[in-house]
């Protein structure tokens, strides 16, 4: 058991970086196709200037870092919680997030809303309270603060005009706060086959165009 766990410790830095790096990847490869199918329809003096637009116009540092804390703190709370316990922490501590975001600028809420409210934050705490075969403190705390760190993302992203674009300069500007985690666990870092390919589908797939729907979902 020792060497499974030290083994499986190694692995959020280079997942949480392969997971950024690779969406990314697929966020700019989509970003490309999209330039080239929108200059086919324009003038060439307008496909000169949509194939020099910079990727990092759209999104944000703030947003990036918070996308970096998410994946990073997801990875590592991981090791010690269940995958159910892990949603139910992650999702709940995102609906209080941007529910008390809302209340903290004013708006009101619904019956529906409050009810999820008061359901999201009475899960955390059965959760979490010692006694009621709570999961690992650190664990939870890490998962608590990556729900955090998501809430904060999808608020930022519920002002942004075009979903794909801003998707992906957020998830290049991540791609150097992972390379310094990475950097920082290099010794103790490892990834084996089945876990880069799960990283790489991961980022890709799941997180880069899936993160678009989401934003896409948040701006209306």
């Amino acid at each position: 058991m020792p060497g499974r766990i030290e083994r499986n410790q190694r692995r959020p830095p280079s997942f949480t970086f392969l997971r950024t790096f690779s969406g990314a990847i697929a966020l700019w490869l989509l970003m490309c196709v999209r330039r080239k199918a929108s200059a086919d329809r324009t003038p060439a003096f307008f496909s000169i200037l949509l194939s020099q637009r910079p990727l990092l116009r759209d999104g944000s540092w703030p947003s990036a870092l918070a996308l970096f804390v998410y994946a990073a703190a997801f990875s590592f709370a991981y090791l010690a919680l269940s995958a159910g316990t892990g949603a139910l922490l992650l999702f709940g501590a995102v609906q209080a997030t941007m529910i008390l975001w809302g209340l903290h600028k004013g708006e009101r809420l619904g019956m529906i809303q409050i009810a999820g409210f008061f359901l999201a934050v009475t899960g955390l705490v059965v959760l979490v309270f010692p006694g009621l075969s709570a999961p690992p403190l650190a664990s939870s705390i890490l998962m608590l603060g990556a729900g955090v760190a998501w809430g904060i993302y999808s608020l930022r992203g519920k002002g942004e005009r075009n979903a794909a674009t801003a998707t992906a300069g957020n998830f290049v500007r991540a791609v150097p706060f992972a390379t310094v985690l990475v950097v920082i666990f290099a010794p103790w870092t490892h990834l084996d086959l089945s876990g880069t390919a799960y990283a790489i589908t991961s980022g890709a797939v799941t997180s880069g165009l899936g993160y678009v729907v989401w934003y896409r979902a948040l701006s209306g």
